[in-house]
């Protein structure tokens, strides 16, 4: 799906509740979730007590970030199967966080993996 340049600029002006909520309802709804990747693999942030892994609810997102030092970076899809079977077990082991939906100069909210995918069910579980 793609995003029209007015829901964009809409949503780029959200604070990082919001951008949160709205991740939510749209990865229930495309049923993937975005990251960015480069040579080595994910990309990662580091904040001031985390390593996190950043994640965007579209492709769009995801490029608009990749900017400056990130710019080599190429957005990738991961479906909720993956992402839930693979992704959040992963980060868990390797103890790390996830950034949730980072745009800008803003920061994204900082939570464990288990945490995005227990609300991403109950977002899943409401929309149905």
């Amino acid at each position: 799906m793609n995003l029209s340049a007015d829901l964009i600029a809409q949503i780029s002006q959200y604070d990082a509740e919001k951008r949160y909520q709205f991740l939510l309802k749209h990865v229930v709804q495309q049923q993937e979730i975005w990251i960015l990747t480069d040579e080595h693999g994910c990309v990662m942030l580091n904040t001031e007590d985390e390593d996190c892994v950043p994640v965007w609810p579209a492709e769009e997102f995801a490029k608009q970030w990749a900017t400056d030092d990130w710019a080599h970076c190429q957005p990738l899809a991961i479906s909720m199967k993956d992402w839930r079977q693979r992704w959040v077990p992963g980060l868990l082991d390797d103890e790390l966080s996830v950034v949730v939906f980072p745009l800008g100069e803003e920061a994204g909210l900082v939570i464990y993996p288990d945490e995005l995918d227990d609300d991403l069910y109950k977002a899943a579980k409401k929309s149905k």
